[in-house]
């Protein structure tokens, strides 16, 4: 499937699917390959005229068979064979890509998945890296940065029972902040001005405290 004879504007995948019936049980009609290929009548009959021209199958009757070397995309016409005008006998499956306009698209086709899957990962690593504007405090006379947390971080010490949030310097609840379905502060009145890098040095503060 993954060759590019396989590709939509080449054979596509409906003629894998027809000579992979095939492959399995030889000698069958085309209203037998719909069913045992899963592929629909009109595409059936559009897919073995179009492998008929190719080389690769031929009919005796009603019944249709794989020619000798199928599998490996050669073509081979008995002299009474019903061909199309535009017919050529395949001669592997690179040239019937080359032949299709299909060449080399699973290769660009795999080259960009690997650059989207590349831009992928890179976004996802910048959201995980993401963090708030650093925080500066002054300790024994020395500045100390302290980058504050993510939001969908906040230490479980500042959590209180009601999605209240507990004030890391005073151990009470903080009466203006809730903590959000998603992690997020929410400062709920413009009472308490303090941000969110200003709670999160308080909080930094406090375990500095804690840790001397």
């Amino acid at each position: 499937m993954g060759h590019d004879a396989f590709a939509h504007h080449g054979l596509g995948s409906s003629a894998l699917m027809i000579i992979g019936a095939l492959t399995l049980h030889s000698r069958q009609t085309a209203a037998e390959l719909v069913g045992t290929s899963s592929v629909s009548r009109a595409t059936t009959y559009r897919t073995l005229r179009r492998l008929a021209d190719h080389g690769l199958v031929h009919h005796a009757g009603e019944v249709w068979v794989l020619t000798p070397h199928a599998l490996e995309g050669l073509g081979n016409s008995r002299p009474e064979a019903a061909t199309g005008p535009d017919a050529r006998l395949a001669r592997g499956w690179d040239e019937i890509a080359q032949r299709h306009g299909t060449a080399g698209i699973a290769a660009r086709r795999k080259a960009l998945h690997a650059t989207q899957r590349a831009k992928y990962r890179a976004a996802l690593d910048r959201i995980a890296e993401h963090r708030s504007v650093a925080v500066v405090i002054v300790r024994d006379g020395r500045q100390v940065c302290i980058p504050g947390p993510r939001p969908d971080e906040i230490p479980s010490a500042w959590h209180a029972s009601g999605g209240r949030v507990l004030d890391p310097l005073t151990g009470r609840a903080a009466p203006d902040w809730r903590i959000a379905t998603d992690g997020r502060l929410i400062l709920i009145t413009p009472a308490d001005q303090r941000s969110y890098d200003e709670l999160a040095a308080a909080q930094a503060l406090s375990e500095w405290n804690s840790a001397a």
